[in-house]
């Protein structure tokens, strides 16, 4: 194995600039053979940008003796360098032997970037391993696991499986995690490939998997795009060392930001007068670059100028062999008014177009803040790795969801709540979604925000409103759900409709019940892992085409306690349908009577008319069972068409949930379970339901 090596790199190649452009100290190379080494990179002590005070690295020290990791590339423009690093690799003695296989040369090539400018690449890295069967990983300078992934390769002459290097054709991939500039660096060594002795029975290999083996397997991070060009045609099966190229960010890290390297003059670095700063896309620091018609090294003096001019009286392009051409002769009064227009308009039309550019680049700068804000790279990379489970979740830019809603045109809005405005949106292959668009977010919220949104995706239950995708490049996020027609339940129920009132059927009220029931049941207990909705009520609950429950809004949701305690939350939800602020399952159970409670009587949960016990609705009706008066304050209709019987099971249900000591209300489960029994008896026993249409009975 290589020993450590420090975190400096090797000269290869880099941008041509001239001498002058150079501008290194008296004394020091400024090139290296026919290459030109461009501030503020340098060859030798005292002749480079110098590393932040306190990081212990050698800074844009360039060391042309070969000592380190070869540059092949380093761009001033994007701030990029590209660096050549020799892939880890491990051979075996018997790579065809299923005992076991022991290893004959394992090669690491680390590369350490403590202390330096540099950092991995956040937008063009990799990891890949190549040969098989292996479990290849990556970790970082303390040991630890980053990433990994594992590879096999399938017997000769069997089917083969769709796609490349997706582990089961002697190559697997991994992405690597972002990891902000101002925290410890990303994995600086590549762990070669482990083939522990017994590795048959922990990686259920076959003795013919292993009979395909390759005698050497490869490990390292790569260039992303460099990769998929490279992998079209290679043969994993190889035994000799190579390279491949690992993009670097650089930047100037001994001030955070543009503002605070003003501040000091003298150690400012974008020196040329036509140069401006640029904040680092990958953590604190800057860059700097030449401004418009403006070229070079901005970072020594003079090093911008102007672009190459044409010669008097043509146009065309000055940097391309006859590529300048005569203009047409302008006539005395033609120039005279050109030159007074030009004199006039040029001002103005520079200063709109500065405008737009600085508000195009501020919101440009905007909306990454915020992407990365919401944990957007996370969201990415962890639904990669879910693709092929059959998660469609999507990340819309804003202006998709902006096409989609007619630039959330009034016209469009659905409903409106305390927590924000959801519009229709019709997107571009024609479906229909509901876009939510969020008035604020929690600070709190924020951190947990790509969790949650993955835990969401994922939950799939009849009875519960899909989430399809979310747009994170804004300040508060927006959700793209499932577009349910019929409205919520609380419309139905309590609101008319052109003078008309439209009543749900008994019937139909039960049956609603009970698969909203099912669904908070199932997203309490079944989902992985197990969430609590906090804002259980009709108006949450919505009804598709064939009127079927679909309870929606999760704005409020928090992932349950893993040891099933409560926990203390901010109020949410809606008055008449909260007890506590402490967050358990039982505290939806409370919110769930009061839905069955809506249904059975037709009353509101909260009217602040009503003077019975403040207009609750919870207390109204314990205090009417108390007395045994439950029936006189139920819906004379239900009664008729289900039966007394079923009313009053329902209504002793109703007063168990609504226990004051939540140890004694049942489990949101045993409803669901009650309600579909009494939905069952009620159907079978049930008549006169009224004149139904499309489910909505008219009276």
């Amino acid at each position: 194995m290589e020993a450590w090596r420090p975190p400096w790199l090797a000269l290869s190649s880099v941008l041509l600039l001239s001498p002058a452009a150079s501008q290194q100290p008296p004394g020091c190379r400024h090139q290296c053979g026919n290459i030109t080494v461009p501030n503020p990179f340098g060859i030798g002590a005292g002749c480079h940008r110098a590393a932040a005070a306190g990081s212990g690295g050698r800074g844009f020290e360039l060391d042309v003796a070969g000592y380190g990791h070869e540059v092949s590339a380093i761009s001033m423009p994007s701030a990029e360098a590209t660096v050549l690093l020799n892939a880890s690799r491990a051979c075996y003695d018997r790579p065809g032997d299923a005992d076991g296989r022991a290893a004959a040369s394992v090669l690491e090539h680390p590369m350490a970037l403590n202390g330096s400018a540099f950092l991995f690449s956040s937008m063009k890295r990799k990891f890949v391993s190549i040969g098989c069967p292996e479990l290849t990983y990556f970790v970082d300078g303390g040991g630890d696991y980053v990433a990994g992934c594992m590879s096999v390769c399938r017997p000769s002459g069997s089917t083969p499986l769709p796609g490349s290097c997706r582990g089961h054709d002697g190559c697997c991939q991994n992405n690597i995690p972002f990891r902000p500039r101002h925290l410890p660096p990303l994995p600086r060594q590549l762990h070669p490939p482990r083939r522990p002795a017994g590795q048959v029975v922990n990686l259920g290999m076959t003795t013919t998997l292993l009979a395909n083996s390759t005698g050497c397997s490869y490990a390292f991070m790569v260039d992303a795009m460099w990769f998929w060009f490279w992998l079209a045609g290679t043969n994993f099966n190889r035994t000799g060392d190579f390279a491949v190229p690992v993009v670097l960010d650089w930047a100037i890290s001994d001030a955070p930001s543009c503002a605070a390297a003003r501040r000091d003059p003298t150690a400012y670095a974008c020196r040329s007068a036509q140069s401006v700063c640029l904040e680092s896309s990958n953590g604190p620091g800057y860059t700097c670059n030449c401004t418009g018609g403006y070229e070079g090294n901005p970072y020594v003096t003079n090093g911008c100028t102007a672009s190459p001019a044409r010669p008097k009286g043509s146009s065309g392009n000055a940097t391309i062999p006859d590529g300048c051409r005569p203009d047409d002769k302008f006539t005395l009064a033609l120039k005279a008014v050109t030159g007074v227009s030009i004199g006039v308009f040029l001002p103005l039309v520079s200063c709109f177009s500065a405008h737009l550019w600085l508000q195009k680049k501020r919101l440009l700068r905007a909306k990454r803040r915020f992407f990365e804000q919401h944990g957007g790279l996370l969201l990415q990379q962890q639904l990669g790795s879910l693709a092929s489970s059959g998660v469609t979740f999507k990340i819309f830019s804003e202006e998709e969801v902006r096409k989609a809603t007619d630039g959330f045109a009034e016209a469009r809005v659905l409903g409106r709540g305390g927590q924000g405005v959801v519009y229709k949106g019709v997107l571009a292959d024609g479906s229909a979604v509901a876009v939510k668009r969020s008035r604020v977010m929690e600070e709190k919220q924020v951190s947990g925000f790509a969790r949650e949104m993955l835990i969401l995706s994922q939950i799939n239950h009849r009875n519960v409103v899909k989430l399809l995708g979310c747009c994170l490049e804004v300040e508060a996020p927006i959700l793209v759900y499932e577009y349910v027609p019929n409205g919520s339940l609380h419309g139905h129920i309590h609101t008319g409709d052109g003078g008309k009132k439209l009543v749900l059927p008994a019937d139909a009220r039960l049956r609603i019940a009970a698969e909203a029931a099912d669904a908070v049941a199932y997203i309490q207990s079944s989902a992985s892992p197990p969430i609590l909705h906090r804002d259980v009520k009709t108006a949450n609950i919505l009804l598709d085409g064939e009127v079927n429950a679909k309870v929606s809004d999760f704005g409020a949701s928090r992932v349950a306690p893993a040891d099933g305690a409560a926990v203390a939350a901010l109020v949410q939800g809606t008055l008449g349908y909260l007890l506590t602020c402490q967050l358990t399952g039982k505290s939806d159970v409370y919110s769930f009577a009061v839905v069955v409670l809506e249904l059975l009587t037709g009353r509101k949960a909260f009217c602040a008319e009503d003077d019975r016990e403040d207009g609750c609705l919870a207390f109204s009706f314990l205090a009417a069972a108390q007395a045994g008066q439950h029936r006189e304050v139920m819906d004379g209709r239900v009664m008729a068409v289900v039966g007394l019987e079923v009313v009053d099971e329902a209504a002793e249900l109703v007063a168990q949930c609504l226990s004051l000591s939540s140890e004694e209300r049942p489990t949101m489960k045993e409803v669901a379970n009650k309600l579909q029994t009494l939905t069952t008896r009620a159907c079978s026993g049930g008549k006169n339901a009224g004149t139904k249409t499309n489910g909505v009975a008219h009276y």
